[in-house]
């Protein structure tokens, strides 16, 4: 069925979410499906994809299908499947959606090297996995869209978040540079940089907290957090026709932070690690065997 047939812009395209049961999966499957999309949702937990599956079907219009695919978004060969899935669904690849990421805060020199390369497997070497197969896919059906999900932490300098700041700043890079070798394929690659944005997820850790949250919005000029579907908004943007001359780019989505500047996470590194071992980080000593606190 066409999308001449339907009304739907995106009817008849297929889109593979990453990461899809989270608060921005969700929300950007909601917006490819009720335009018409076919979704599957990729992700560790099958309990919970099956829950979002429920969730979504509730408002997807009859011509879109939303699915699942049970697999680890670091891994190539469960990326390479869900992609070979995806394909299996609908006979073709149109848009990804790459969401897997997270970071953890600490003094820069209590960072190990297996603290940060976890930071970057996450946050990019997931979205290069992502982009290389389902790249591989469009090509055979004429070019697709691909969106990565950024943050602002890859445009400004956020203390005590260098394995973050590193792996979403190398993200945008990998976005350029896919853009530019794909094109002639027919293949868009953009990013989505969000801000602080409202999800189960970051609702039930440190930075919505009562004594935290003003810190934030302090800095924004629109004076609010976001929700998920702000960040839906852009991605949906990316992935449809409307954006048919826009590639290789990163669109910040943030509620004007990068208007000011980034809100020093210090005192949440204190609360993690200690007064001790941060004090010892800033003086320029690396701490011997940090931990962190028992909460």
């Amino acid at each position: 069925m066409t999308s001449n047939a339907t009304g739907l812009p995106l009817a008849a395209k297929c889109a593979l979410i990453t990461g899809g049961a989270g608060g921005l999966g969700k929300a950007a499957a909601r917006w490819l499906s009720r335009d018409g999309a076919t979704v599957v949702l990729m992700g560790r937990t099958r309990r919970s994809l099956l829950a979002a599956v429920k969730e979504l079907a509730i408002d997807a219009p009859d011509e879109a299908t939303v699915s699942h695919f049970v697999g680890d978004g670091t891994v190539a060969a469960d990326v390479e499947a869900a992609v070979a899935h995806a394909v299996a669904t609908a006979g073709h690849l149109d848009i990804c959606v790459t969401t897997v990421g997270g970071g953890r805060n600490a003094p820069f020199l209590v960072f190990d090297e297996k603290m940060f390369l976890e930071d970057l497997e996450r946050n990019l070497v997931s979205a290069f996995l992502a982009v290389k197969y389902s790249a591989a896919a469009m090509a055979l059906s004429g070019g697709g869209s691909i969106v990565c999900i950024s943050s602002d932490a890859a445009k400004l300098s956020w203390p005590f978040l260098v394995s973050y700041c590193s792996a979403k700043a190398g993200l945008e890079a990998m976005v350029r540079v896919a853009a530019d070798e794909l094109g002639h394929l027919g293949i868009r690659v953009n990013a989505v940089r969000p801000g602080l944005t409202r999800t189960p997820r970051t609702e039930s850790g440190l930075l919505f907290r009562e004594e935290v949250l003003p810190r934030f919005l302090e800095q924004k000029a629109l004076h609010r957090t976001g929700v998920p579907d702000d960040v839906a908004a852009g991605i949906r943007y990316l992935a449809g026709p409307e954006s048919s001359w826009v590639t290789g780019q990163s669109f910040a989505i943030d509620g004007g932070h990068e208007l000011h500047r980034a809100t020093n996470l210090e005192f949440i590194a204190r609360s993690v690690w200690g007064d001790e071992v941060v004090d010892e980080a800033l003086a320029g000593r690396i701490p011997k065997s940090p931990q962190p606190l028992v909460r």
